[in-house]
């Protein structure tokens, strides 16, 4: 099932590519795509997306709705 985020809202904001990201995360680009889509990923997953984005953990919730 897939969940919310607003990770592509976020990074597009930013002016951040998915290419980008995946760099700075050391996800893979398929990975950062099917998160974008709303499939579910680790906490761990989530918080190198966080951070990556330039943003502290305490935010999750205002990221990941799930």
């Amino acid at each position: 099932m897939r969940g919310s985020n607003s990770v592509k809202t976020i990074r597009e904001s930013r002016l951040v590519s998915k290419a980008e990201l995946a760099r700075k995360t050391g996800l893979s680009f398929q990975t950062i795509d099917r998160i974008e889509k709303g499939y579910p990923c680790r906490l761990d997953t989530k918080r190198k997306i966080i951070i990556a984005l330039g943003l502290k953990f305490s935010d999750k919730k205002k990221i990941f709705k799930d």
